[in-house]
């Protein structure tokens, strides 16, 4: 693995917040001088083809990036852009049940304010 996958590597595994690419190459700036832009969003696709790291597809924004594989949900705050994990379970067999054909795979991203803005707002 080279220094900078790793750099990069690091930096998800540090980071629950689910980063976007920008964010992980300022973060990696501050490591590595040198990085450029390029090599971290080619490394992060590397990690997703090659299953260390899973990209999120977030409609009408960057995409985010998440160090667990294993598959779980997500809800963005309307409020503040936060992203969280929501483990609902496997809702393949339910998918199917319902609409009568067959899931390969699921993403599922909740819209709504999160408990850290509820609470600030009341």
């Amino acid at each position: 693995m080279t220094k900078q996958r790793q750099v990069i590597l690091d930096i998800i595994r540090a980071d629950s917040s689910h980063p976007t690419a920008d964010i992980i190459y300022l973060k990696a700036k501050k490591k590595m001088p040198s990085i450029a832009v390029g090599t971290v969003y080619r490394n992060l696709n590397l990690m997703c083809e090659a299953g260390e790291i899973r990209k999120i597809a977030v409609p009408d924004a960057a995409d985010r990036y998440d160090k667990s594989i294993i598959p779980h949900d997500h809800l963005i705050c309307s409020d503040c852009g936060s992203m969280v994990d929501v483990k609902l379970g496997d809702l393949k067999p339910l998918i199917e049940e319902r609409s009568g054909a067959r899931v390969h795979s699921y993403e599922l991203c909740v819209h709504g304010v999160c408990a850290e803005c509820l609470n600030k707002n009341q």
